[in-house]
């Protein structure tokens, strides 16, 4: 018993994503599947100096 309610939701979520009409941006999707950047700048290469302070901090091995 409760599991009535949830699937119902779950219904109604998957049935408005299948028939509602969604605009897609099919620029941004070719850039993404391309592999550029985006133009905000979100990218890995920024996340380097954090794992270089996190080496040194890391256990001696003592």
């Amino acid at each position: 018993m409760g599991r009535g309610r949830a699937k119902a939701k779950q219904t109604k979520v998957a049935r408005e994503l299948k028939y509602s009409t969604h605009e897609t941006d099919l620029e941004r999707l070719q850039r993404e599947l391309a592999g550029s950047p985006d133009s905000k700048g979100d990218t890995a290469a920024g996340d380097d100096a954090d794992d270089l302070d996190d080496d040194r901090w890391a256990s001696s091995g003592r």
